[in-house]
């Protein structure tokens, strides 16, 4: 993790000078493609001089420097492959969780002492300077108290709290660049909920209460690790350190230990929308680990979300049409929670409903959905593909339901790397 420590940007100067030549990479990049086109006799298309997966790595690459809530919405922006972005612009952006770099222990050991005192290394047997995670808002080290409690602590990047207005606003112009967007898609309100979801996940104490709210709901089917209130602060969340393994560890065990995990995972997230009233809704398999005594470890809960009444109302009036077959209220249904706009032609409006019933075809079967086996994922983002093309009719859905299809796309991945094989329709009809 070390040798990839990179120091993050923390004062909004700096912040909007990378963002800028960012900006401007891209627009020369553009440009360069549109003159191109012209002098291959092509008609020229800024959206498909601009939206190039050239263009695409140069924003991944500059919002993972950038990590916060640059990082974040470029995360969030590819969660829903050709209802928000085509795959070819998206699928970058999609790596941003995997590649974010630890800052540097200078910066660190500065963020400590911000928040604890400069006396803050005398709390301590050892700390690890060296990380053992570290994501778009902060990292993750282990350390040991005087006292002997064995902990992990986030630590958050310097600066990120306060950059995340400007950052979303920086951003909100790169996005609105000739070309990158369609001129009447309106982003203002995904930006605007982008910038409240940021502002959640940047407050360490909101953190820890949604921790403390789901160890008490789950504990004792999950392991949720506990928060320690001396230690933890806006910007450092301290808790206890599980041991446990990754999650994929759980694939040299037999089928009937990988079905119940995938059982046991498919209901949490049920429960999360339908009776918890909060969704984590952060899939990354790293989040989900296996305890020595075989139970599951759920980590990272700063993107824990509220879910509406009428949110979980709309969602499970959805499923039951979706059980039921019926096309007509699936339509109605979708273009209340913000599927599609009102002025969709009928084509286009079909061809989301086709993906949607595809996507929702494993909840309707009784026999086991063989995970392993499965291309339902690869399926749905070819035909996802399709929609990219039609930008006349694009619009970013509302940030709620991107988040919810970022959770159910990562437990169907994670299903597939257990190559699991579970009834899901038992396990849905009870919410229908």
């Amino acid at each position: 993790m070390e040798n990839r420590a990179r120091s993050v940007p923390a004062s909004a100067f700096a912040r909007s000078l990378r963002v800028g030549s960012m900006a401007t990479g891209m627009a020369g990049a553009t440009f360069g493609a549109l003159a191109g086109q012209l002098i291959r006799g092509q008609g020229a298309d800024l959206g498909r001089a601009a939206l190039t997966p050239a263009n695409a790595l140069r924003v991944a690459g500059g919002l993972s420097a950038l990590r916060g809530a640059a990082m974040k919405l470029g995360q969030m922006l590819s969660m829903d492959s050709g209802l928000a972005l085509p795959p070819e612009f998206s699928a970058p952006l999609a790596q941003l969780q995997a590649n974010a770099p630890a800052m540097p222990p200078a910066q660190l050991k500065k963020a400590l002492t911000q928040a604890w005192g400069a006396d803050w290394p005398r709390r301590f047997r050892r700390f690890d300077v060296r990380s053992l995670a570290a994501a778009s808002i902060g990292q993750v080290h282990r350390a040991v108290t005087q006292d002997g409690r064995d902990l992990a602590i986030k630590v958050q990047f310097p600066g990120i709290a306060r950059s995340i207005d400007s950052d979303i606003a920086t951003l909100g112009r790169l996005m609105r660049l000739p070309g990158v967007l369609p001129r009447d898609v309106d982003i203002t309100p995904f930006l605007a909920a982008a910038r409240a979801q940021l502002h959640d996940e940047a407050d360490y104490a909101r953190e820890a209460r949604a921790l403390a709210h789901f160890r008490q709901a789950l504990g004792h089917d999950f392991i949720v690790p506990k928060v320690w209130d001396d230690l933890t602060t806006p910007q450092v969340l301290a808790m206890d350190f599980v041991e446990s393994q990754p999650i994929d560890t759980l694939v040299a065990q037999p089928q009937a230990a990988r079905d119940a995990a995938m059982v046991q995972l498919t209901a949490l997230t049920l429960r999360e929308l339908f009776e918890l009233g909060q969704m984590q809704t952060d899939p990354n398999f790293a989040n989900y680990r296996l305890a020595p005594d075989g139970r599951i470890v759920l980590l990272d809960f700063g993107a824990t979300r509220d879910i509406a009444l009428g949110d979980a109302r709309n969602y499970r009036d959805l499923l039951r049409a979706i059980l039921a077959e019926n096309r007509d209220s699936m339509a109605e249904l979708m273009a209340q929670i913000g599927y599609f706009r009102g002025d969709v032609p009928p084509d286009r409006r079909a061809l989301i409903l086709d993906l949607a019933e595809k996507a929702s075809a494993p909840l309707r079967q009784q026999a086991p959905y063989d995970f392993g086996n499965a291309t339902l994922v690869e399926d749905i983002l070819r035909q996802g593909q399709e929609l990219g093309q039609a930008r006349d009719f694009w619009h970013v859905p509302p940030a709620e339901m991107l988040f919810l299809h970022r959770k159910i796309a990562g437990m169907y991945l994670l299903g597939q790397r257990l190559r699991a094989r579970v009834a899901l329709r038992p396990l849905v009809e009870p919410y229908a």
